[in-house]
């Protein structure tokens, strides 16, 4: 499938994604740093800055909407959101009448991207038997529609509680939370997502972006299938880092990046990444590393290609330093020159 689509560069969203890679400075100085990258993001324009839900060792941020809540008090107009939240292992009932907590501190800028969950260390620290993995999401995920959807709510679940006639308390005072379900490669993940009528997130970190937009496409039928209204949220996560030059970029993300990415590969089973390869990600595929002007040009072909609305860039390969100039150059460079871009298309 070789589609492209035209967007409205004005209606464009720019966000970053963080889940507080923690480096020298250990898991303290990751979440201040957090903190320091999340209100420069909201100086510089930026639209969204999203924070994901680990529980290991290499990230700082185990529970997102404490991170969240505070980051509430400290910027004033970026909305902020989770990458992911791990719905699986967590309450639904919980997790709405945290965000609805976070709506009304944050003056409605709360914003809930939820997932299955790539790293499984939140199942067993939990109590939640992986070979659940599936039928908990499934079942969650309907749970949550409900929830947002409806008011009061009547509920009976196989791995969740009984609900009757229930409110949940803060309300959200007329306000809508928007929700996002983030997806890998999986067509069954973006068919749910159009089911119960919330937002896409895909998370792309190897290939080509335009091989994901049978995803995207696949997408906009099935909310077509179920009845909704077109037009939700359509968007995409890749990893990346933007230097002045293309070779400051470069000497900034890829030490850190391989180290990552070895770990992993131990970890799963994966084929070492070489040189050659990252070089191809680099120039072709998933990572959005280099000047303003490169990957500017990456992002715009990403928008068109997959019809998106938003691009998240995933930070963290970089020291503190590295990324702040990124976030920086980020907003006041890459973000006007994707706006030219599209618009010349």
């Amino acid at each position: 499938m070789n589609m492209t689509h035209q967007q409205n560069p004005e209606t464009l969203k720019f966000g970053l994604d963080t889940f507080g890679d923690v480096h020298d400075g250990g898991h303290v100085a990751g979440l201040k740093n957090v903190v320091a990258q999340a209100k420069l993001a909201d100086q510089v324009g930026l639209d969204s800055f999203n924070v994901g839900e680990h529980h290991r060792d290499d990230y700082a941020i185990s529970a997102p909407d404490t991170v969240l809540a505070h980051l509430a008090g400290v910027t004033d107009n970026i909305h902020l959101g989770t990458a992911v939240i791990v719905l699986s292992s967590d309450d639904p009932v919980r997790v709405y009448e945290r965000f609805s907590t976070l709506q009304a501190l944050s003056d409605n800028r709360a914003e809930l991207t939820i997932g299955r969950g790539s790293f499984t260390e939140s199942f067993p620290l939990f109590g939640y038997d992986l070979s659940n993995y599936e039928e908990l999401f499934e079942e969650k995920v309907a749970m949550l529609a409900e929830l947002v959807n409806n008011r009061p709510v009547t509920w009976h679940g196989k791995h969740t509680q009984s609900l009757e006639n229930q409110e949940l308390w803060p309300p959200m005072d007329g306000s809508t939370l928007p929700v996002f379900v983030a997806v890998g490669g999986s067509p069954e993940s973006v068919v749910r997502a159009a089911k119960y009528d919330f937002g896409l997130r895909v998370a792309i970190i190897g290939g080509a972006v335009s091989r994901f937009a049978p995803l995207t496409e696949l997408y906009r039928l099935a909310q077509e299938e179920f009845g909704h209204q077109p037009g939700k949220s359509i968007g995409w996560h890749s990893p990346g880092l933007i230097a002045d030059s293309d070779d400051a970029a470069y000497e900034a993300f890829y030490d850190q990046h391989m180290q990552h990415l070895q770990r992993l590969g131990r970890e799963r089973g994966w084929q070492p990444m070489t040189r050659d390869r990252f070089d191809a990600e680099v120039r072709d595929g998933a990572l959005f590393v280099g000047s303003p002007e490169t990957v500017a040009r990456k992002i715009a072909h990403g928008f068109t290609a997959l019809g998106a609305d938003t691009f998240d860039l995933k930070i963290g390969s970089g020291t503190h330093a590295a990324e702040m100039k990124s976030i920086e150059l980020y907003g006041t460079k890459v973000v006007p020159l994707v706006r030219e871009m599209v618009a010349a298309q």
